[in-house]
Order: C-alpha cells, then structure tokens, then sequence
C-alpha cells in the first residue's frame, strides 16, 4: 500500500534540480531519451522552464516547458520515480504546471507520450485536431548515435 506524501515541494527553482539524478533517470530509465548525454541535459534544462518535485530534500521528479510565454508551450521530460508512483504526484504535478502564472492565456500547448495518456486529459490534452497540419523531423535514435 502507498501513501500519500503530505510533505512532498514543488518549484521552479533551478538551484534545487539534481542534474545528476534528472540525466540518470533520461540516459537509463526513460523511453523518449534514452543515451542522452549529461551535457545535452544541462542545456535542455537552461533553455526551459524547469519544475522539479521533492520529498525530505530529496528529487521525485521532473518536467520541463519549452515555451515562448506568449502562444505556445511544448512540455517535456515528466516523470515521477517508479517509488513514488501512485501518490498523486503526477497529477499535482501538471496541476502546478497548467497554473502557473508565466504559462497563462497560451494558444497551444503541445506534448509527445506513449503510455500516459490518461494523466494528460485530465488536464485538456487530446489527440491532434489536425494531425495534417503538423508536421516533424524526428530522429528517435539520435543519443544512441553519438
């Protein structure tokens, strides 16, 4: 059984982001990032709005927003450690993100998933409109490639 942390932070803060942890759980743990290398980490998270989550000093989790603060914001990177998982952090997670002052009166938000799909729309994301409008250059295996 798991409990709910009543205790648990989260902020924008940049100095209180483990990079350390943040570049172990992309490099190893993750789907959408696996390989990537520490220095491309360090200048995802300078290029981007930054929210980690902690617990008794330590980091639970992570997303990031690539935004221009006035019509769009891509959201990245979220992830919750696989312990503390099922404790509603995720969703108090993207509830801190969708309020936040700087990401107010956007025209379009925009992420990339595979298996959180639920989470999401809960908080208004659906399936692409238009899928014939957008367009990408994706290179999934570009980390494993360096």
């Amino acid at each position: 059984m798991k409990q709910q942390l009543l205790d648990y932070q989260i902020s924008t803060d940049i100095s209180l982001l483990d990079i350390y942890f943040i570049h172990d759980y992309l490099c190893r743990h993750s789907y959408w990032a696996a390989g990537i290398p520490e220095e491309t980490v360090r200048r995802a998270i300078e290029g981007s709005l930054c929210f980690g989550v902690y617990w008794g000093g330590r980091q639970l989790g992570f997303a990031r927003i690539i935004s221009d603060y006035a019509t769009f914001a891509y959201l990245a990177d979220v992830f919750i450690t696989p312990e503390f998982r099922g404790l509603g952090l995720s969703k108090a997670l993207m509830a801190f993100i969708v309020e936040h002052p700087k990401l107010q009166g956007l025209r379009r938000w925009m992420l990339a998933t595979a298996d959180a799909h639920g989470l999401y729309e809960q908080f208004g994301f659906k399936a692409l409109a238009r899928p014939e409008r957008i367009m990408e250059i994706s290179r999934p295996d570009i980390y494993t490639r360096m």
